[in-house]
């Protein structure tokens, strides 16, 4: 069983930073893409950054690129994600999940290519 602990999020003024984390349990963790998505109330949830299993790819959504960092310790089993400059329209529920294809070339963009989830952490930014 495969399970991911989101932390790091928070309040934070619009230009601000935050680094979320995601903690993850299972021997093969170093096997898989791991990618972030993100939840805005209303709306629905989007794809916000992703690694590949190596580190060596990486792909972000338009709206945070040049902005957001994704990395991965794959000796901690841990993936995270710098975020900078932040807006107020980056205020969601961030969840980071593991992809369902072993060994991936390319990091996927699509939710759907996820098997496992966090549970999520908010992140707000004030205006």
């Amino acid at each position: 069983q495969v399970e991911l602990v989101e932390s790091g999020g928070g309040l934070v003024q619009a230009g601000g930073s935050l680094r979320l984390s995601c903690a993850a349990s299972g021997r093969t963790f170093s096997s898989y893409a791991l990618g972030w998505f993100r939840q805005a109330p209303g709306k629905e949830r989007e794809f916000v950054a992703a690694i590949r299993w190596s580190g060596g790819r990486t792909a972000y959504a338009d709206s945070v690129k040049g902005r957001f960092t994704i990395s991965r310790d794959n000796a901690k089993n841990t993936v995270a994600l710098q975020m900078n400059s932040l807006k107020p329209e980056d205020t969601a529920v961030y969840y980071c999940a593991r992809d369902r294809i072993i060994y991936s070339n390319d990091p996927p963009i699509s939710a759907a290519r996820y098997d496992y989830w966090g549970q999520g952490t908010q992140v707000t930014v004030s205006s």
